[in-house]
């Protein structure tokens, strides 16, 4: 992808990866200019959030960014809070996160996903006016689903590693019920 190319994908929307009733919907803070580029979320080489979804056991092998429609099939999707594109989250102002959060909202309520994980407690944070929330499982349902803080599995998160990631979204996973799929699935 040259540069040229990516500067193109600022401010582009990426399609949700959704349907109805999943079993967790998670959303991420905002596609990067890769993901724009590509059309694919978490593109960005470096983004942890493909190995760490396979290492947590939400998938039975490690997809690829060209793969994300596979989810589906397992009872996952993917949104974010911002849908526009730009090169770093801290780009966005507090006012896009909150807009943000009210369209998220509206989206769980019809969509009706069991959980919803928000991945970068810091948007969550600043999506809900929740201030003081940690990473884990909040007090907080949207239409009818949990709601579970995850870290952000940007390569620029180094306080996470891919491991002590799979940990948390591992919780997630059992909190959820969710059986990870075997490799014939």
């Amino acid at each position: 992808m040259t540069p040229e190319e990516l500067q193109a994908a600022r401010d582009r929307i990426v399609p949700d990866v959704v349907a109805g009733g999943l079993r967790v919907l998670f959303c991420g803070i905002n596609p990067s200019l890769m993901t724009g580029a590509t059309g694919h979320h978490f593109a960005r080489p470096g983004n942890r959030f493909w190995p760490v979804l396979h290492l947590s056991g939400f998938t039975p092998r490690q997809l690829k960014p060209s793969e994300q429609r596979e989810l589906l099939t397992y009872g996952l999707g993917i949104t974010n809070v911002v849908a526009r594109a730009t090169a770093r989250a801290d780009e966005l102002t507090a006012e896009e996160f909150r807009e943000g959060g009210l369209i998220l909202t509206a989206k769980v309520e019809q969509m009706r996903p069991q959980w919803l994980a928000v991945v970068g407690v810091t948007a969550y944070r600043t999506a809900f006016g929740e201030r003081h929330a940690q990473i884990g499982p909040q007090d907080r349902t949207i239409g009818g689903a949990r709601v579970w803080a995850l870290p952000n599995p940007s390569g620029l998160n180094a306080h996470w590693t891919a491991q002590s990631m799979a940990e948390e979204y591992g919780r997630l996973r059992a909190a959820a019920g969710f059986t990870a799929p075997s490799p014939s699935d």
